[in-house]
């Protein structure tokens, strides 16, 4: 699998990563046993960056990865996000990025996975009433002492990226991206390449929307975060649909799949932009690692990008109280 850099760790890590949520949190059901053979298979097949959170499925995802990794010899870089607060009942209530939760979240990161180390730590999304250079001055706190490696970032906007980088060098930066949500590339892209910050780009398939899988009659599970989701509602989902069509024709022309030439997409829009898939079996995984084999030239991506102008998709990302959190778009 080739190889790009992740920012300002200096080290290489595969084309593309493995996203861990959807294997126990917001979008139905999963198996255990077809999880833990999902995250082997993408090592086997070369992937060397795990992404996980320590509020996904309320410490259930650390466990999982922890378990899946215990009869491993090589060992992944993790990513952890922290910082989403939770009910028992799973409703979010907020986010905390106060020093001393920073490293609180951490210790119990660190058990749950059973590492002496993270590899990038980042706080989920911006706490509004902590200042970021409080929050990032905890984690080099805990880089100081061994504990963290390298300083990530997670939905924050400009500004925030800069104050944070003054801090302690700030790796990376996750934050969705994909052919119909490219709000990064006019004000935050530009900030991340001057620093030299690279990008995670989670939702590449946007949850599934432009996978080619997702039909208008499928019906979602209780708890499945796409049932509140604009752009899986209503008239949003009949126009978001069409244009998955007209994205299939461009494929079929490929002689790829639909998944497939999204993810390639994302892999062509720099070498610092590093796509997580959220695969939750090994048919999927299958399916976005032959991503890798499809090289786009000028005539492809202009193809691709007349099928799905910008701006073309249909609803929020989020629904609005959850856009309120998020710096990105402020």
């Amino acid at each position: 699998m080739n190889k790009r850099n992740l920012g300002s760790t200096g080290a290489s890590v595969s084309a593309l990563g493995l996203g861990t949520m959807g294997m126990s949190d917001l979008y139905g059901p999963s198996d255990r046993d077809e999880s833990i053979a999902t995250i082997h298979a993408a090592l086997d097949a070369g992937i060397t960056l795990l992404d996980t959170g320590d509020f996904y499925g309320m410490g259930h995802n650390e466990l999982l990865v922890r378990e899946a990794l215990a009869t491993r010899a090589d060992r992944p870089l993790l990513s952890v996000k922290f910082g989403a607060l939770r009910g028992p009942d799973g409703a979010f209530l907020g986010y905390d990025g106060r020093p001393a939760a920073v490293k609180n979240f951490l210790t119990y990161s660190l058990r749950r996975l059973g590492v002496d180390h993270i590899d990038v730590y980042r706080l989920s999304r911006v706490d509004p009433d902590v200042p970021i250079e409080d929050t990032v001055g905890a984690i080099k706190d805990l880089i100081d002492a061994g504990y963290v490696r390298h300083v990530g970032l997670s939905e924050a906007g400009p500004d925030t990226i800069r104050r944070a980088h003054a801090v302690h060098p700030v790796t990376d930066l996750q934050i969705e991206y994909s052919l119909i949500s490219r709000g990064i590339e006019d004000r935050i892209l530009p900030v991340t390449r001057e620093l030299g910050i690279a990008v995670t780009a989670y939702g590449v398939l946007s949850r599934g929307l432009i996978s080619g899988h997702w039909t208008a009659q499928r019906s979602l599970a209780a708890g499945d975060f796409r049932g509140i989701s604009p752009r899986f509602s209503g008239d949003n989902l009949t126009a978001n649909l069409r244009l998955v069509e007209t994205l299939r024709s461009v494929a079929a022309g490929r002689g790829v799949s639909v998944a497939q030439l999204a993810i390639a997409w994302v892999l062509a829009q720099g070498p610092d932009i590093v796509p997580l898939v959220g695969a939750r079996t090994r048919v999927r995984l299958a399916e976005a690692l032959g991503a890798l084999d499809v090289v786009l030239d000028g005539a492809d991506l202009a193809a691709i990008e007349a099928a799905v102008p910008v701006g073309a998709a249909a609803g929020a990302r989020y629904a609005a109280p959850m856009m309120a959190h998020l710096d990105s778009e402020r």
